[in-house]
């Protein structure tokens, strides 16, 4: 079992320093062999049986997407070593002192919230985006350079189900996280320190499990990463189109509510066929791109927002 580490006494104390923040976060491109574990740790309900571990892997290339003063987009894209075959996998945005976020409230919905100034105030924010550049979660929180160890730590907020878990288990309906990353000397890590609750609307919410995550990122040149670059040159553009209709949904309240079924595939398939036909060099034109988005993703309505009433994550400001 994999033993997690602490994230509140023991954790770096933060500094304000966004040049060497930003040197950080830049850090986080490359390629790398990747190592995924997940390991149920601390059971919360007596009937409640752990789970089995879960391991995986893969070869991933980081690759920088937009770079300014205070926004840093990272795309990760898959390689298959043997076949050569490639897959956009997630994104990660960063933003200092961001305005705003949105946050994962229940039944394929994200609602945009401002951040309070004193919790933003010399901080960053990350959101994940889906491989189909949907939205899954954000976080916001400092980065300490202590002890020249770059660290970042982000405050506990609501996540969906991962991948890994949704067509499998219908025993929870959301996830409190605080996510680390830290640089390391031969890469980077990816720490998550995850509670698996159940939540209906109006009642308190049951949490059933710990979960320790480790994602461990190390450098290699052993994979021949040109596929995923070939294919990055040949759709970044589509791409960038895609992330520009998604925050234009995400730029204000109340949010997004995604019509498709929470495996996404609606979708992802679409999106990932029009990439092909990219790569391919045949035209795809905007109409086809707001067909899709038309069909599956709508304004998250006020109904939505009156019925996210969720107690809050512990130390977290969303509900």
């Amino acid at each position: 079992m994999v033993a997690a580490g602490p994230i509140t006494a023991a954790s770096p104390t933060p500094s304000v320093d966004p040049v060497r923040d930003r040197a950080s976060i830049l850090a986080m491109q490359g390629e790398y062999l990747v190592d995924f574990a997940f390991d149920e740790t601390v059971l919360l309900q007596p009937d409640y049986k752990r789970r089995a571990a879960q391991r995986s892997g893969g070869n991933e290339v980081v690759i920088v997407v937009e770079d300014t003063p205070t926004k840093i987009v990272l795309q990760h894209i898959l390689v298959d070593p043997k076949s050569g075959h490639v897959t956009k996998h997630w994104r990660q945005d960063w933003t200092y002192e961001a305005a705003r976020r949105f946050e994962f409230s229940a039944n394929q919905t994200w609602l945009v919230r401002a951040i309070p100034a004193e919790r933003t105030q010399g901080a960053w924010t990350q959101c994940v985006h889906e491989v189909s550049d949907a939205p899954r979660y954000c976080g916001t929180g400092h980065w300490s350079h202590a002890n020249g160890v770059a660290t970042w730590t982000s405050d506990l907020t609501w996540r969906p189900l991962p991948r890994r878990e949704y067509t499998k288990r219908d025993d929870y309906n959301a996830i409190a996280a605080v996510n680390r990353h830290t640089i390391t000397p031969n890469g980077w890590t990816h720490e998550q320190f995850n509670t698996k609750v159940l939540r209906e609307p109006g009642s308190a919410q049951v949490e059933l499990t710990r979960e320790f995550g480790f994602n461990d990122y190390r450098k290699t040149k052993e994979t021949d990463f040109s596929p995923a670059y070939r294919y990055w040159d040949a759709t970044r553009d589509y791409w960038a189109k895609v992330r520009s209709r998604w925050n234009a949904q995400l730029a204000e309240s109340p949010g997004v509510h995604l019509k498709a079924k929470v495996d996404g595939m609606a979708m992802i398939v679409p999106l990932f066929e029009q990439a092909e036909r990219i790569e391919e060099g045949k035209p795809v034109d905007a109409a086809e791109i707001d067909a899709v988005f038309n069909r599956w993703v709508e304004p998250a309505s006020m109904e939505d927002a009156s019925a996210a009433r969720h107690p809050k994550p512990r130390d977290g400001f969303g509900e």
